[in-house]
């Protein structure tokens, strides 16, 4: 599992170096694409697939699912990481993060990860320390634990 949060740089090619912990779980094979939050999505091989086959049985006809069609798949791309655990960010997503080169934020996201500029990481890390909005936000989010002895 992608767990956790990391500091990495981009270099003037285009390289971004892979947290030691991330890189095993790569090594069955890749995918980058452009995420939903001004990030990066790098999703291992087998969860790419289910990703894809959830587009592929999502109505053609729907212009929302013909978008995020578009979002995903036109702005994937198969990574692999090199000797020293760095992957390529190819160009337009590069473009995309508004980045050429520095420091970027690699943050885990249980089966995928995801690759933000800092500034944008922190404002994403604010709207999680409001504990007010989180109150709301996750008021629906049932974390009892069920006791099947007991049902």
């Amino acid at each position: 599992m992608f767990l956790g949060q990391f500091q990495h740089n981009l270099d003037d090619k285009g390289r971004l170096m892979i947290p030691a912990r991330f890189r095993e779980l790569l090594e069955g094979g890749a995918y980058i694409t452009q995420g939903f939050d001004k990030c990066l999505m790098v999703l291992t091989e087998e969860y790419f697939k289910q990703v894809y086959e959830r587009i592929e049985a999502m109505n053609l006809a729907d212009p929302t699912a013909r978008l995020l069609r578009r979002l995903i798949l036109a702005n994937a791309y198969q990574v692999e990481p090199d000797k020293v655990g760095r992957i390529v960010v190819p160009q337009n997503l590069r473009t995309f993060l508004g980045v050429t080169s520095g420091e970027l934020i690699v943050a885990g996201q249980g089966d995928y990860f995801e690759v933000w500029m800092p500034t944008t990481w922190s404002e994403q890390m604010a709207l999680l320390q409001d504990a007010e909005a989180n109150n709301a936000r996750f008021s629906t989010l049932d974390l009892s634990k069920t006791n099947s002895a007991s049902s």
